[in-house]
């Protein structure tokens, strides 16, 4: 990923990107969109990342996305640049394009466009807001006045990456946010962190760590080149896995502290349990994984599972 784009969307986002702005965008039925970041975000030039006449490329996309889900930007971010990687053109303004799935789209509420995955561009709709278990924005759509335009099929898998390096982002955040309260918490006269259990606990949070992250970077190294499907599909679903094991030790080393609103905690491990069902959940890219080392024969199965293609 490229240092420009990275330290620019570092430094944005720890700058605008606070507690108060993630509540107020979580209200359930009413969230309000964070028209000021979305300003400065645009302002940057960070919604044209991955973009061919950007100067930028995919690979720069999700590495961009990986930070985002640091910060659990309240943006759809994912959505739109995907969106505007794809799509002909991107109309000067502050509106943006979100990406519907069975006709429910993030922050549709806020959107001037939404673009459906079999290739309808929708210029004029209705929503009915609605929201994931994170309190992230999931608005259905109302159809109104629509548009062909041409879709590639590798879209799905785009947006399935998306949410791999959002996960992947948030997985970080949140074992630091683990590890320095086990270091600030004290008991019995010491650091929780000193208590074996905990350091037990800490160390497979530290390897499922580890495992995601690295599985989310392979499969954004392999984008464009042969194996990159099944580079996704065994990303996606480690990802997932990582995802319910990290929530659950976060919250267990945190202990009552971390199930409290008022802490920052449940705005990354609710974002990571919404994030792992949207696009597939671990089964369905399993399954694929399975069908294509099934197609390719028992003798083609290690250099399957070693290359990946």
């Amino acid at each position: 990923m490229e240092a420009l784009i990275a330290e620019t969307a570092e430094r944005i986002f720890a700058d605008h990107v606070d507690k108060d702005l993630l509540d107020r965008a979580e209200a359930p039925a009413s969230g309000e969109f964070p028209d000021a970041l979305w300003r400065v975000v645009q302002n940057a030039g960070l919604h044209l990342v991955g973009r061919p006449d950007s100067g930028s490329d995919l690979g720069d996309l999700f590495g961009l996305l990986k930070i985002a889900g640091r910060h659990a930007l309240p943006l759809p971010l994912a959505e739109v640049l995907v969106a505007n990687a794809v799509l002909p053109d991107v109309p000067e303004g502050s509106g943006f394009a979100t990406i519907a799935v069975d006709g429910v789209a993030p922050w549709a509420r806020a959107a001037t466009r939404v673009l459906d995955l079999d290739g309808i561009l929708h210029v004029s709709f209705t929503v009915e807001p609605g929201a994931n278990i994170a309190g992230e924005p999931r608005d259905r759509v109302r159809l109104g006045r629509t548009a062909p335009v041409e879709v590639p099929g590798e879209v799905y898998r785009y947006m399935g990456l998306s949410r791999t390096s959002l996960m992947a982002g948030a997985l970080e955040r949140t074992m630091e946010m683990t590890v320095d309260y086990a270091m600030e918490r004290i008991q019995f006269g010491r650091p929780i962190a000193k208590f074996q259990a905990i350091q037990h606990n800490l160390a497979v949070l530290a390897g499922e760590v580890a495992a995601a992250v690295r599985a989310c970077d392979g499969a954004i190294e392999a984008l464009g080149t042969v194996g990159a499907d099944n580079q996704i599909a065994a990303a996606k679903a480690r990802v997932g896995e990582a995802a319910g094991v990290v929530a659950e030790i976060a919250h267990q080393v945190h202990g009552a502290f971390g199930f409290t609103h008022e802490h920052s905690l449940h705005h990354y491990t609710r974002r990571l349990l919404a994030w792992r069902d949207e696009y597939g959940r671990e089964r369905e890219w399993q399954e694929q994984l399975g069908r294509r080392a099934s197609a390719r024969g028992a003798d083609q199965l290690w250099d399957f599972i070693t290359r990946g293609q």
